[in-house]
């Protein structure tokens, strides 16, 4: 949707129910993916979602406003028709997960990821049947290789629609088991944010924050809560 310099045409949206779904109709017209595809989604709600943003375009349509519908075309465009490769790609979060990778000092810093990481841990062990162990400083450490085809299993499981969701909460948070606790509802998307967040934010509070990163952090943090409200909304 990045290219388009669409101009609004329509005066109504609506939402009707579809053969695989629901799909948003401008002036009784259905939309339909930059792809050319047709444009349908899981749900109802979902779906008029969707149409709300659509219904906010003004005179010209602006993409970067409507992030659920680039999400959806994500889902029909991209995801679903390699969701083999998409997945493989996230599961290889696991042999690298942000919080297996912990600072050797200063010892605040320790602490603080522990406090938040540990549980993390120790809930994925139980809840997702994996296993990850946490080692100091950043070279690379194997992980055991029956947790890591559990979660692995896990990501294919997903459908199209949830594994567009997934991707944005796994890319924009560094970490497989912190999107997993999220589509678990284990934690809420505030709090599971700001524990992708630590490092960063003990940094700030040595050194402050310029506003041009304080700006980009706000993007990546609204960006993540989009993808918790898609998932949610499926």
């Amino acid at each position: 949707m990045s290219d388009w310099k669409a101009k609004r045409f329509w005066k109504d949206t609506t939402v009707e129910a579809c053969d695989n779904g629901f799909r948003v109709l401008l002036d009784g017209r259905p939309v339909k993916t930059p792809a050319k595809t047709s444009f349908a989604v899981p749900t109802r709600a979902l779906a008029e979602k969707i149409a709300t943003e659509w219904q906010a375009q003004e005179d010209e349509v602006r993409p970067d406003t409507m992030p659920f519908t680039r999400m959806a075309n994500s889902a029909i465009d991209k995801v679903t028709p390699q969701h083999s490769a998409v997945a493989e790609m996230l599961a290889e979060y696991g042999g690298t997960d942000l919080i297996c990778y912990r600072a050797d000092g200063p010892q605040e810093l320790i602490d603080l990821q522990a406090q938040a990481w540990d549980p993390l841990l120790a809930w994925a062990k139980d809840a997702l049947n994996a296993t990850l162990t946490p080692v100091e400083g950043v070279m690379f450490a194997s992980q055991p290789k029956d947790s890591l085809a559990r979660l692995e299993a896990q990501v294919k499981a997903l459908e199209p629609f949830q594994l567009a969701a997934f991707h944005d909460l796994v890319a924009l948070s560094g970490s497989l088991i912190i999107a997993f606790a999220l589509i678990h509802a284990h934690d809420t998307a505030d709090n599971l944010w700001d524990m992708s967040r630590i490092d960063e934010t003990w940094q700030i509070s040595q050194w402050g924050e310029d506003e041009e990163n304080e700006q980009m952090v706000g993007v990546k943090r609204q960006s993540f809560m989009d993808a918790a409200a898609f998932y949610a909304l499926l």
